[in-house]
């Protein structure tokens, strides 16, 4: 298993170092940059997202980022272009610029913001608190509700129970999370019914001046909508999943035979066919983590105004703030690649007769 381990962590290297050649060479085609972005603001000329979808933003006319100096530039002084150029690094040649943020990224140094103040380093761990607090209470509260519920389901199979609640799944299935919270934005947080919940952050303003308990119920008060949102279209699939994977063990030939032994339903349940059964579930919680944490949690993040990593990497791609977006791309497909190993070893660890170092010779 250790040799295993020592080649899945060398193959992270090519495969980090593809991505990010596929992303850095995607960028600079793409429509505007940050000198565009710096000579948009002197101008006066609005470039959030609005302005863009509605063409009223600079760069209308498409252009590679790295022709720079073609259109959004134009009327402006020759010297300031030089300036901003060398400011932001784009005086030196493409290759060059990679080579160098390959080797600063090998050593974690993620360098400055371009329109953040701060490292990007400090401003990625700033808003993780926020993005791990929303990815950890989903995965756990989705393990907890789709477990449970798929066992009984697979035990209940094609009985009225089976039944409503295969609707009840399909339902949260079919509806996209970011529209539930709209949902319950509208009922409990103000919208026009009740205001049961806050609208905006993780915490109070008054927090630091709570007491232990006081501060743990603000928190989870403030958690409470953006998670029932990102756990109504999480459940299903696992919901499912483990259905399917325990009414696949229930038919086999060694729970026919632990029964015909004389064990009970239960000892039959959970001593033979839930170990075999919950393995690709339970060795799935590395990579659904991930999955909840970086991909699910963007609109919820902007929903319920969560400054985490979704809203930080949003903001970052609308401002061409190059050096936030490399560096979160690169953090993202780092956890993923690890975790996605930490899922295999947890297959070894349920089930030692797994062995992938076998396989691979």
């Amino acid at each position: 298993m250790t040799a295993y381990i020592l080649r899945r962590l060398l193959l992270m290297i090519p495969t980090l170092f593809a991505i990010m050649v596929l992303n850095f060479v995607i960028v600079q085609f793409a429509p505007g940059g940050p000198i565009d972005q710096v000579i948009a603001q002197m101008q006066g000329i609005n470039t959030d997202a609005t302005a863009r979808i509605s063409g009223t933003a600079s760069g209308d006319t498409v252009q590679s980022s790295s022709d720079r100096t073609s259109q959004g530039s134009r009327g402006v002084d020759p010297e300031l272009i030089q300036r901003l150029e060398k400011q932001f690094g784009f005086d030196k040649p493409l290759h060059e610029r990679f080579v160098m943020m390959l080797v600063s990224y090998a050593t974690f140094d993620f360098g400055e913001s371009f329109f953040k103040t701060g490292s990007v380093i400090d401003l990625i761990l700033s808003k993780m608190p926020v993005s791990i607090s929303l990815g950890l209470w989903t995965t756990l509260l989705v393990y907890l509700i789709s477990i449970p519920l798929g066992v009984r389901k697979a035990v209940r199979d094609g009985t009225p129970f089976d039944i409503w609640t295969s609707g009840v799944v399909i339902v949260g299935y079919a509806i996209p999370g970011f529209l539930f919270a709209v949902l319950l934005v509208v009922l409990f947080a103000g919208g026009s019914y009740f205001q049961w919940f806050p609208l905006r952050g993780l915490v109070s303003d008054n927090w630091s001046e709570l007491s232990l308990w006081g501060k743990a119920m603000d928190y989870a008060w403030h958690m409470v909508l953006p998670v029932v949102a990102m756990v109504v279209g999480g459940f299903a699939g696992l919901t499912m999943l483990t259905k399917n994977s325990f009414l696949e063990e229930i038919n086999k030939q060694y729970v026919m035979t632990a029964k015909a032994k004389g064990l009970s339903e239960r000892a039959v349940l959970y001593g033979h066919v839930f170990r075999n059964a919950m393995l690709i579930v339970i060795a799935g919680f590395p990579a659904a983590f991930v999955s909840i944490l970086f991909t699910g949690a963007l609109f919820i993040e902007i929903i319920f105004s969560l400054d985490g990593l979704g809203l930080l990497g949003f903001e970052a791609a609308l401002s061409r703030d190059y050096p936030l977006m490399f560096a979160t791309v690169y953090i993202f497909t780092l956890l993923g690649l690890v975790m996605n190993l930490i899922g295999d070893v947890m297959y070894v660890v349920i089930d030692p007769r797994i062995d992938f170092a076998a396989r691979a010779t």
